[in-house]
């Protein structure tokens, strides 16, 4: 265990990725910390916070101490996430969050962070991993990093629905095809200086490369960034708050059943970096 400040004690669940940061509500709701809990969330990739009993509006108001809040997030800062059509329409949608990939791909500023709490958790499954993709990189040998370090990758929000509907119709495939692509570097060099691998299920093709060569390296590099030393597995408990970097980072969640009634409650931060 590890004390940040007098009002934060960070323990870390494994060497690479994931913590726990013990805390009361109070000094999360005051904003004093929020420097320091966004300093360790971009070290640990993942963070969490247990116990706490916190209210939708209170999971908004921590949120804005940690950074903005975007306007598509609706008048309460709240989205729920839930594979019922009831709850939400895009529950089909949701099925591709079970698949490797970062939020935001093919937006000019990715979302910065998520804040996601467990309201109603599922019997079976509905875990979520986190892979730190900071790690992932620093770690790839040199002829690697000489080999990706001026890639760039199509992005697209087709490819990532071949994951869950790997027989499309030609409607559907017409229908993802109206989004636009993006062309990304494999490597995202941070304003902070550090690097990172830009993967997931969103990425189609590497530009100029074959793209039987081009998916072969894609998945080659996506296996060795989700390897067990840079993954963290969140086990749920009902209310907790977790938060992760969504720049450095990939996440998915483990398959539950669909009448579950698993509902999180998630709340994203805008992002404040572009992805050129």
């Amino acid at each position: 265990m590890g004390l940040t400040s007098a009002q934060l004690d960070v323990v870390d669940l494994s060497p690479r990725i994931g913590s726990e940061i013990r805390t009361d509500l109070d000094t999360l709701l005051s904003g004093d910390e929020a420097r320091s809990i966004r300093a360790i969330l971009e070290q640990r990739g993942v963070v969490f916070f247990r116990g706490l009993d916190i209210t939708d509006e209170q999971q908004v108001a921590i949120a804005r101490t940690l950074g903005t809040i975007p306007t598509n997030e609706g008048d309460s800062g709240i989205y729920k996430i839930s594979l019922d059509k009831n709850v939400n329409q895009r529950a089909e949608y949701l099925k591709g969050s079970m698949f490797w990939h970062f939020d935001g791909s093919l937006q000019p500023y990715p979302n910065l962070a998520t804040l996601l709490r467990a309201i109603t958790l599922s019997d079976t499954g509905g875990e979520t991993e986190f892979c730190n993709t900071y790690a992932a990189y620093d770690d790839l040998p040199e002829s690697d990093k000489e080999l990706i370090a001026n890639l760039r990758v199509v992005h697209s929000a087709e490819r990532s629905q071949y994951y869950v509907r790997p027989e499309m119709s030609f409607d559907e495939i017409t229908f993802w095809q109206k989004s636009p692509t993006k062309s990304c570097p494999i490597v995202w060099t941070h304003q902070s200086g550090r690097k990172s691998l830009l993967l997931g299920a969103t990425a189609d093709y590497v530009i100029g490369m074959p793209v039987e060569e081009s998916r072969a390296l894609l998945a080659r590099l996506r296996d060795w960034a989700t390897q067990p030393q840079y993954v963290y597995r969140h086990q749920w408990q009902p209310g907790d708050l977790l938060m992760w970097d969504n720049t450095g980072t990939m996440h998915r969640v483990l398959e539950y059943p669909v009448d579950s009634g698993r509902l999180m409650h998630r709340t994203i931060l805008a992002g404040e970096e572009p992805l050129q």
